[in-house]
Protein backbone atom coordinates (compact mmCIF):
# COMPACT_ATOMS: atom_id res chain seq x y z
CA UNK A 1 0.00 0.00 0.00
CA UNK A 2 1.16 3.31 -0.90
CA UNK A 3 1.55 6.17 1.85
CA UNK A 4 -2.06 7.82 1.71
CA UNK A 5 -2.55 11.60 1.33
CA UNK A 6 -6.13 11.94 3.40
CA UNK A 7 -7.55 14.78 2.34
CA UNK A 8 -11.08 13.68 3.79
CA UNK A 9 -11.85 11.07 5.88
CA UNK A 10 -10.59 7.88 6.27
CA UNK A 11 -12.38 4.36 7.64
CA UNK A 12 -11.22 1.87 10.06
CA UNK A 13 -10.79 -0.52 7.26
CA UNK A 14 -8.69 1.65 5.82
CA UNK A 15 -6.24 2.31 8.86
CA UNK A 16 -5.95 -0.88 9.82
CA UNK A 17 -4.82 -1.80 6.24
CA UNK A 18 -2.22 0.64 6.63
CA UNK A 19 -1.00 -0.14 10.03
CA UNK A 20 -1.04 -4.14 8.45
CA UNK A 21 1.26 -3.22 5.83
CA UNK A 22 3.89 -1.20 7.46
CA UNK A 23 3.91 -1.31 11.32
CA UNK A 24 1.17 -3.65 12.72
CA UNK A 25 0.06 -1.85 15.48
CA UNK A 26 0.75 1.69 14.72
CA UNK A 27 0.63 4.14 12.05
CA UNK A 28 3.28 6.55 11.21
CA UNK A 29 1.81 10.08 10.04
CA UNK A 30 2.43 13.36 8.89
CA UNK A 31 0.11 16.33 9.17
CA UNK A 32 0.43 19.47 7.10
CA UNK A 33 -1.01 21.91 9.96
CA UNK A 34 -1.81 24.27 7.53
CA UNK A 35 -3.30 22.86 4.47
CA UNK A 36 -5.37 20.83 6.93
CA UNK A 37 -4.46 17.57 5.66
CA UNK A 38 -2.10 14.25 6.57
CA UNK A 39 -0.05 11.55 4.66
CA UNK A 40 -0.31 8.22 6.32
CA UNK A 41 1.40 5.09 5.88
CA UNK A 42 5.61 4.72 5.22
CA UNK A 43 8.45 2.95 7.03
CA UNK A 44 9.31 6.49 8.88
CA UNK A 45 7.94 9.70 8.91
CA UNK A 46 10.23 11.24 6.42
CA UNK A 47 8.77 9.08 3.69
CA UNK A 48 5.11 10.77 4.70
CA UNK A 49 6.71 14.18 5.12
CA UNK A 50 8.38 14.02 1.49
CA UNK A 51 5.25 12.65 0.19
CA UNK A 52 3.60 16.15 1.17
CA UNK A 53 6.22 18.13 0.31
CA UNK A 54 5.93 16.72 -3.02
CA UNK A 55 2.14 17.31 -3.02
CA UNK A 56 3.16 21.06 -2.36
CA UNK A 57 3.19 21.50 1.53
CA UNK A 58 5.93 23.63 3.03
CA UNK A 59 8.08 21.92 6.04
CA UNK A 60 7.73 24.33 8.71
CA UNK A 61 3.65 23.12 8.17
CA UNK A 62 4.93 19.25 8.68
CA UNK A 63 4.56 17.49 12.04
CA UNK A 64 4.90 13.80 12.37
CA UNK A 65 2.76 11.53 14.96
CA UNK A 66 2.20 8.12 14.98
CA UNK A 67 -1.58 6.51 15.52
CA UNK A 68 -2.69 3.68 17.24
CA UNK A 69 -5.54 2.14 15.71
CA UNK A 70 -6.66 -0.46 18.15
CA UNK A 71 -6.77 2.80 20.92
CA UNK A 72 -9.43 5.90 21.23
CA UNK A 73 -8.74 9.40 22.29
CA UNK A 74 -5.24 10.28 23.97
CA UNK A 75 -4.00 6.76 23.63
CA UNK A 76 -4.48 7.16 20.48
CA UNK A 77 -1.67 9.69 19.10
CA UNK A 78 1.15 10.20 20.36
CA UNK A 79 3.62 13.26 19.11
CA UNK A 80 6.65 11.86 18.71
CA UNK A 81 8.76 12.13 15.28
CA UNK A 82 12.54 12.48 13.99
CA UNK A 83 11.04 15.29 11.51
CA UNK A 84 9.92 17.35 14.60
CA UNK A 85 13.28 18.07 16.14
CA UNK A 86 13.38 21.99 14.75
CA UNK A 87 15.64 23.91 17.11
CA UNK A 88 14.77 27.18 14.22
CA UNK A 89 10.91 26.47 14.91
CA UNK A 90 11.84 26.15 18.75
CA UNK A 91 11.28 22.58 19.21
CA UNK A 92 14.32 20.56 19.65
CA UNK A 93 12.79 17.22 20.64
CA UNK A 94 11.37 14.55 18.97
CA UNK A 95 8.24 14.86 21.11
CA UNK A 96 6.05 17.75 19.96
CA UNK A 97 6.66 20.50 23.15
CA UNK A 98 4.61 23.20 21.69
CA UNK A 99 1.01 22.85 23.13
CA UNK A 100 -0.53 24.92 20.50
CA UNK A 101 1.07 22.71 17.44
CA UNK A 102 -0.26 19.59 19.36
CA UNK A 103 -3.87 20.88 19.58
CA UNK A 104 -2.91 21.93 15.58
CA UNK A 105 -1.57 18.54 14.82
CA UNK A 106 -4.21 16.83 16.87
CA UNK A 107 -7.25 18.83 15.18
CA UNK A 108 -6.13 17.54 11.56
CA UNK A 109 -5.57 14.19 12.22
CA UNK A 110 -9.14 14.46 13.98
CA UNK A 111 -10.96 15.75 11.05
CA UNK A 112 -9.09 13.32 8.97
CA UNK A 113 -9.74 10.22 11.30
CA UNK A 114 -12.63 10.58 13.16
CA UNK A 115 -13.83 7.11 14.55
CA UNK A 116 -10.23 7.68 17.06
CA UNK A 117 -12.19 10.18 19.29
CA UNK A 118 -9.33 12.56 19.25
Amino acid sequence: MEILIAREQIDKETLDALAKEWHHSLVKGVADISRLIVALGGEWHIDANNRLIEDGSEQKNLWGFNLYPKESGDKAIEYNSLINIRPMQGNRSMEIMDEETRKAVRKVVALTVPFLGL
